[in-house]
C-alpha cells in the first residue's frame, strides 16, 4: 500500500518549526511515519494525524478564588480586561486566551474549541460526554475563546479558569482536572484556599498528585501592601507551611506587592516561568508523541484483538450449530432412507463428489455467518473507540483484519501485529527519546559554556559529550532560556 499523504497540519508544523525549533520539526517527522503506520493498519484516513492529540501551543492555567485578584492580575499583566465583567463571573467559563495582531477584541463560542486541533479543547465534548452522559452537547455553556492585543499572549495561550464555588457542577471540576492535565505551567492565586475545604477538595487532591512537575506556581497577591524582601519572603515560609498541611510540598512561590523591588521581583519571576513554558510544552509534546507510540501496542491492537476472538468464537460456534443442524437431519434420512446416504458416501466415486458439495456449502457459510457477526461487533469497537477517546479508528483495523484466510483459518492476531511490525514500533521509540536525549543536552550546554549559546550556535568541534542511557519522556528541569521568543507556535490569525 502506498504512503499516507502528509496532513496540511503536519506541513503547517514542519514549516513553522523548521528555524525556530529543530526537535520540534524532527518530531513532527515521527509523528509522520507513526502516521504511515497507523494508516497501513486502516486505524487513520488519509486526512488525520496522530499529531493531532494534544496541543502544540505553550499552555498556561490561571486559577483562583471567587476573590478578583486572578482578574486584576490578568488586567494589569496583559494589559486588557478580557475577563472582568460582571456577566463573565456570571457565567463561569473556561476563557481561553489567544493573542490577535487586531486591536478589537473577539469572543468565540466553545464549539470554536472543541474542533480546532491546535487549541488545548479539541474533541473535550466527546470526553464529557463519555464521563457526564447528556453533557457532551452543552460545550458552549463551559467554553469560551477570547483574543486579546497583548503582547504577553505572542507564543502561548492562558486558559482563565472560572472560580470553583458550591454551585460548581460536576462539568466544572471534570474540566478544572482537564486543565491541569493539560497546561504545561499553572498559576495558582492562593484566595483559592479561603475556600471551604469541600469545595476545593477535589481540586486540591490534583494539585497533590501534580506537585511534582514543576508547573504549578503559587501567587500570593499583597498588591495593596507595600512590603520589603525580608517580608517577602516571611509570606513566602508561612505559605509554605500553610499549604505543606494540606500536602502540597513542592512548588514555586510568586509575591506581588506595591513595592516596587516586591512587584519587579515578582513580575521577573513570572516571566522567566513563563519563557520555560516553550521547553515545558516542548517535552510535553515528546511525552505525547511517544504515548501514542506505545498505545498502538499497549492499548489499540489488545483491544482489537479481544473482539476479534469474540468474533472468531461466535463465528465457529454458530457454523457448528448449523453442521450439527444438517448432520441431524442427514442421520434422520440415513435412518428413514435405509443406509443410502452411507452407501453413498463410501463410494468411490459419489463419495469424494459429495464430501466436495459440503465443502463449497459450508465454507460460503462460514464466510456469511462471519460477516454477519462482524457487522455486529464493529459497533462495540466504536463505542470502546469513543469511551477511550482515540482519533484511531479501532474498526478500520478489524476490518483489515476480516481476510478470507483470517475467516477459514484460526488467527487470532489482527492485521499487522507481526515482529517486523513491532520492531517499526520500538525503533519509533527509540527515535523519540533520542530526540528528548537532545533537548537535554541543549541545556547541558547552555549551563557549560562560557557564553549562551544554543544547540546550533555551538562550536562545530566541541567535544562531544559522553554518552547517556536513552531517557523516558518526563517532566523537564526548569530552567532560564538565553532569550524569550517572541513568535507564537503558528502563524497569527487576522
Amino acid at each position: 500500500m502506498a504512503d499516507k499523504t502528509i496532513s496540511k497540519h503536519l506541513v503547517n508544523l514542519e514549516n513553522y518549526f523548521a528555524d525556530t525549533q529543530p526537535i520540534l520539526k524532527k518530531a513532527g517527522a515521527i509523528f509522520h511515519r507513526l502516521d504511515d503506520f497507523e494508516y497501513t493498519l486502516g486505524l487513520l484516513d488519509e486526512s488525520e494525524s496522530t499529531a493531532c492529540k494534544s496541543s502544540w501551543w505553550p499552555v498556561v492555567s490561571l486559577i483562583g478564588g471567587a476573590s478578583q485578584i486572578k482578574n486584576d492580575f490578568i488586567e494589569h499583566y496583559l494589559g486588557s480586561k478580557p475577563n472582568h465583567s460582571s456577566a463573565y463571573a456570571a457565567h463561569h467559563k473556561f476563557t481561553v486566551l489567544q493573542y490577535t495582531p487586531q486591536k478589537t477584541e473577539v469572543t468565540l463560542p466553545g464549539v470554536a474549541l472543541d474542533v480546532d486541533h491546535k487549541l488545548p479543547f479539541y474533541q473535550i465534548s466527546h470526553k464529557i460526554e463519555q464521563n457526564l452522559k447528556g453533557e457532551g452537547g452543552k460545550i458552549n455553556t463551559h467554553l469560551e475563546l477570547k483574543t486579546s492585543n497583548s503582547d504577553k499572549l505572542i507564543g502561548k495561550l492562558f486558559i482563565d479558569t472560572p472560580p470553583l464555588t458550591e454551585d460548581s457542577g460536576d462539568v466544572q471540576k471534570f474540566l478544572m482536572k482537564h486543565v491541569l492535565e493539560i497546561s504545561d505551567a499553572s498559576f495558582i492565586f492562593t484566595d483559592i484556599f479561603d475556600s471551604e475545604p469541600l469545595v476545593i477538595q477535589e481540586l486540591l487532591d490534583e494539585l497533590i498528585i501534580r506537585q511534582d512537575t514543576h508547573n504549578l506556581v503559587y501567587v500570593v497577591d499583597h498588591s495593596d501592601m507595600s512590603l520589603d524582601i525580608a517580608k517577602s519572603n516571611e509570606i513566602i515560609n508561612s505559605w509554605q507551611q500553610r499549604l505543606a498541611n494540606l500536602g502540597l510540598n513542592t512548588g514555586h512561590y510568586v509575591v506581588l506587592s506595591d513595592s516596587d523591588d516586591v512587584r519587579l521581583d515578582g513580575i521577573r519571576a513570572i516571566d522567566e516561568r513563563l519563557e520555560n513554558v516553550e521547553y515545558h510544552r516542548t517535552y510535553r509534546v515528546l511525552r505525547n508523541l511517544e504515548q501514542s507510540i506505545r498505545d498502538v501496542e499497549e492499548v489499540i491492537i489488545p483491544e482489537v484483538s479481544t473482539v476479534l476472538i469474540q468474533w472468531k468464537e461466535r463465528s465457529n460456534v454458530t457454523t457448528l450449530i448449523v453442521m450439527g443442524f444438517i448432520v441431524t437431519l442427514m442421520l434422520f434420512a440415513e435412518i428413514t432412507m435405509g443406509g443410502i446416504i452411507l452407501n453413498s458416501i463410501i463410494d468411490p466415486i459419489i463419495g469424494p463428489i459429495f464430501l466436495a458439495v459440503l465443502v463449497l456449502f459450508f465454507v460460503p457459510l462460514h464466510i456469511v455467518v462471519s460477516k454477519i457477526h462482524a457487522k455486529f461487533l464493529l459497533k462495540s469497537l466504536y463505542e470502546r473507540q469513543k469511551k477511550l477517546v482515540l482519533i484511531e479508528n479501532l474498526a478500520g483495523l478489524f476490518e483489515k483484519s476480516l481476510s478470507f484466510t483470517r475467516m477459514l483459518f484460526p488467527i487470532k492476531e489482527p492485521f499487522g501485529n507481526s515482529r517486523k511490525n513491532r520492531k517499526k514500533l520500538k525503533a519509533l521509540i527509540e527515535q523519540t527519546q533520542e530526540l528528548v536525549q537532545s533537548l537535554n543536552e541543549s541545556f547541558s550546554e547552555l549551563s557549560l559554556a562560557p557564553r549562551v549559546m544554543t544547540p546550533r550556535q555551538a562550536e562545530p568541534h566541541a567535544p562531544e559529550p559522553p554518552p547517556q542511557p536513552k531517557p523516558t519522556v518526563s517532566a523537564p528541569p526548569v530552567v532560564t532560556p538565553p532569550a524569550r521568543s517572541k513568535l507564537g507556535l503558528f502563524p497569527r490569525r487576522n
